[in-house]
């Protein structure tokens, strides 16, 4: 669908950071997995930008593109070099360039929680960064992680030094940097680890650099009692919505609330996808537009599986997220390695969403909420159901629109 529905803005220079929340009609793609750093990755992207546009996603999240300690890219050291283990800058450039022509939007992976020092300062510790572009000294370090800087503003990264936001100097540098990639060509941000540091701050990011749409990974523990996920959700659907609220709400984050109940009521506990007041339990519930609705990345799912969505129900998963308010977003794995079944299904799902124009904000009505079934009407236009009990739309008549196994979609 390479037209202007896509919501892409050929300008990098577009200062309206609130359009494409407002527009509410994105479909990310999560564009790689733990182990693509080993497969000379940004030109497997580039042969695969035409499907991931025809199939309708506005955006591609890809990996940390800066020079990092480790290949995957999460310890970054010269944020100013664009040659990692996913590619050279030259290879980086291509395949932006394509992004661009086929008219989807490219996404850059923040890490700017922490980075490994260059040389040994204070204490001993590598927390200088001589000799590299951003060359600051320890005070650009938190004091809890080594640094003469102030305490951190969130929570620990341990191991590294983590950077102290608080740090005007800091803060200036970081922005001059976003700002540079912007004009690389990357339009969207995702923030790594954004409980590292407080969210005014990622306010602060995006005013000055100005992407067109920012998600933030605010991933922390949902509520257990033992091995048992507790039916309310609500304190950590709530901390995840004070971040979104501590960025001025600039920032959409990831519906991780979503993800821990959704993979446990695939397994025969459809009844946790209403909650008591009969709306859908995750932040997608209580503030859609900003919720990033996904099953599995980089870290849940891939070869490190943290916690992962059960790999016999991620058709019923794609069909209530694809389905739904919030904005969903779809993990390469499933796109692209687990046959082209899935791929066609995904897209199928995406065609409906995209004809009947669900978008972020659309109303949604839980109808049935059994252990063995959940159905829904989404805006009055799309009926769905997932799970095994059966259950057709009345009312009026609706037309199948697809379906496949444990799901089915009607228009």
């Amino acid at each position: 669908m390479g037209n202007s529905s896509n919501g892409y803005e050929d300008n990098n220079q577009h200062t309206d950071i609130g359009a494409t929340i407002r527009s509410g009609r994105e479909i990310l793609f999560q564009a790689f997995n733990w182990e693509s750093h080993k497969h000379n990755w940004w030109r497997n992207l580039e042969r695969k930008v035409p499907d991931v546009a025809k199939a309708g996603f506005t955006s591609m999240w890809l990996p940390p593109a800066t020079n990092s300690f480790s290949p995957e890219g999460y310890l970054p050291q010269n944020l100013y070099s664009l040659n990692s283990a996913y590619g050279s800058e030259h290879l980086l450039k291509i395949l932006l360039q394509k992004m661009k022509q086929c008219k989807v939007r490219a996404m850059a992976d923040i890490v700017i929680n922490h980075r490994i020092g260059t040389t040994q300062g204070h204490g001993g510790m590598h927390n200088r960064y001589d000799g590299i572009p951003m060359a600051w000294n320890e005070h650009a370090v938190t004091s809890c992680t080594g640094g003469l800087g102030n305490k951190s503003t969130g929570h620990n990264f341990n191991g590294v030094p983590n950077i102290d936001h608080s740090q005007q100097f800091v803060r200036k540098d970081l922005i001059g940097w976003m700002q540079w990639l912007r004009n690389v060509g990357f339009q969207d941000f995702r923030f790594d680890f954004a409980r590292g540091y407080s969210p005014k701050y990622v306010k602060e990011y995006i005013e000055g650099a100005k992407p067109l749409f920012s998600v933030g990974e605010y991933w922390d523990s949902c509520n257990y009692s033992g091995s048992a996920l507790d039916y309310s959700q609500d304190n950590h659907r709530q901390r995840i919505i004070n971040w979104i609220d501590g960025t001025g709400q600039l920032s959409a984050a990831f519906d991780f609330t979503t993800k821990g109940i959704l993979q446990e009521a695939v397994k025969g506990q459809f009844w946790r996808l209403r909650d008591p007041k009969g709306k859908p339990p995750g932040v997608m519930g209580w503030w859609p537009s900003r919720a990033v609705t996904f099953l599995d990345n980089h870290d849940t799912g891939s070869t490190q599986a943290h916690w992962p969505f059960p790999s016999n129900h991620i058709m019923e998963g794609y069909t209530y997220i694809l389905t739904h308010p919030g904005i969903p977003s779809v993990f390469y794995d499933h796109f692209y390695d687990w046959g082209n079944s899935t791929h066609d299904q995904i897209v199928k799902l995406m065609d409906i969403r995209r004809n009947q124009d669900i978008h972020s904000r659309s109303p949604v009505t839980v109808m049935e909420a059994q252990p063995n079934l959940y159905s829904a009407m989404v805006d009055e236009k799309v009926c769905m159901k997932i799970g095994d009990g059966s259950w057709c739309p009345s009312g009026r008549e609706w037309t199948l629109a697809t379906c496949g196994h444990r799901y089915a979609v009607w228009q």
